[in-house]
């Protein structure tokens, strides 16, 4: 396995050892037990403070992928292997698919799971194995020609204004090429361009772009010359790397303009290159803007020269309306006068029926506003209505209710009457003093008794009482 540490953090495993040894003499000293999970937390503290992030080499085997996203597989070179885990978060961020038997580099934090007491690593990042030695030798090339002098600005060249023929150095095959030739096609249609076909990638492809640029050098058909390619990964856009590419570039008795990859891929040819475009795109914008800002000021000019040519002839009419009014006939300004006079006419007619309409319209409004306001008899009429029916038939149930309510007082009246009960037989007895007797207890032998009876009255005295 192959580890590249990173600036600054060489001697990690001395400090590993440091502290495994510290904490081996605080166990030592300490004649208490640790438990396991103390142990594995321990030497999962030790491993991830001792060693920095760090970028390893390997091939990647017993590739899986759980159900949660996250990826588990082992790092392994000719010597040994180690396990390793990648998160979801982290996972969905790879540009490409992960399978068995690929060399990557992994940057990753040396750490144990505790649980099963594994040593692992904890992938961050992960990039196909051998871009660290390719960003290497671009770091290398890029010093060795700027220390020639080959970034220079002062030796780069300004654009020709006005090429007459761009010449594009690309694959017949790239969609570069297409963005380039619709650009110049929207923006100056009328500038030759000349294709040197090339490969832009592969084995093979750098010496051939080289070729391609003292070709176009050689032939001095274009007056400015644009090498482009589409977006990629480093290795895509390496052959734009290449020494002998720059060194063509730097030759290049043609201004050079490099339109290679996206805005954020950078290339030693860029730095060469008199212009750097950020696009294929942009880069057949750069060379064709003279045409363009020329056209642009072209047609300003022309909106320029027509309006002021058409407020000059305005300025002129003006003028002649003016000096045709002080040569009028008496006869014609009579006419005019007439003229206007009937216009006049029409228009204080148009007035007036325009003040009659409005005095219609707000007349039929005050009259749709008193309408609506005017209330309506009907829906009252016919509440009254009900009202008196309801009336009607309250009175009427009030009255047979009280009819009832009478009949039941005079039956109750027939049964209470001491008249009835007299007739029946019975008689009323007072006493000497007017009291109705109601018991024997209240007369004594001798008390005079006063009798009423159904048909008149007699009077008695009392002989005994029980």
């Amino acid at each position: 396995m192959q580890a590249y540490a990173a600036p600054g953090r060489s001697d990690a495993s001395a400090t590993i050892f440091s502290l495994i040894d510290n904490a081996a003499q605080h166990n030592a000293v300490s004649s208490q037990p640790i438990s396991v999970t103390e142990l594995n937390r321990l030497a999962r503290t030790t491993l991830e403070r001792g060693i920095p992030l760090t970028w390893v080499l390997g091939e990647i085997s017993n590739l899986t992928r759980a159900a949660s996203g996250h990826f588990y597989f082992t790092l392994k070179d000719e010597g040994a292997q180690v396990r390793c885990v990648m998160f979801r978060s982290r996972a969905q961020l790879l540009p490409w698919r992960l399978e068995n038997g690929q060399q990557v580099e992994a940057q990753a934090l040396v750490t144990l799971y505790e649980a099963r007491g594994d040593f692992q690593l904890n992938v961050e990042m992960l990039r196909r194995g051998g871009l660290g030695r390719l960003f290497e030798a671009f770091a290398q090339l890029r010093e060795k020609l700027e220390g020639e002098g080959l970034f220079d600005v002062a030796r780069k060249r300004d654009l020709p204004r006005f090429p007459r023929a761009i010449g594009i150095v690309t694959s017949p095959q790239a969609a570069a090429l297409r963005d380039v030739i619709a650009a110049l096609q929207r923006r100056a249609p009328h500038v030759t361009v000349i294709l040197y076909p090339t490969p832009v990638q592969g084995d093979g492809a750098a010496a051939q772009i080289a070729d391609a640029i003292a070709m176009a050098g050689a032939r001095a058909e274009c007056e400015v010359l644009i090498v482009a390619r589409g977006g990629g990964s480093i290795e895509d856009l390496w052959a734009f790397n290449e020494e002998i590419v720059a060194r063509a570039i730097a030759a290049s008795a043609i201004p050079v303009i490099s339109g290679v990859g996206h805005e954020t891929d950078i290339t030693i040819a860029d730095f060469v290159a008199d212009q750097r475009a950020a696009t294929p795109t942009a880069a057949a914008e750069l060379a064709s803007t003279g045409w363009f800002a020329a056209a642009e000021e072209i047609a300003a000019l022309a909106d320029e020269l027509r309006d002021t040519m058409h407020t000059a002839l305005e300025n002129r009419m003006q003028q002649v309306d003016l000096l045709s009014r002080r040569l009028l006939h008496p006869g014609e300004r009579i006419a005019r006068h007439r003229q206007h006079l009937d216009h006049l006419t029409t228009r204080l007619a148009a007035a007036a029926n325009r003040t009659l309409r409005s005095g219609e319209q707000r007349l039929a409004e005050l009259h749709l506003r008193i309408t609506r306001a005017r209330p309506d008899p009907a829906p009252g009429r016919a509440r009254l209505t009900l009202a008196m029916q309801g009336l009607q038939n309250a009175l009427g149930n009030s009255m047979v209710n009280r009819a009832h309510a009478i009949n039941r007082l005079h039956a109750s009246l027939v049964a209470l009457n001491p008249e009835a009960t007299l007739a029946r037989g019975y008689s009323i007895v007072r006493d000497s003093e007017g009291h109705v007797v109601t018991s024997g207890r209240q007369l004594r032998p001798g008390d005079a008794i006063a009798l009423r009876f159904a048909q008149g009255r007699a009077a008695g005295r009392i002989e005994t009482t029980e």
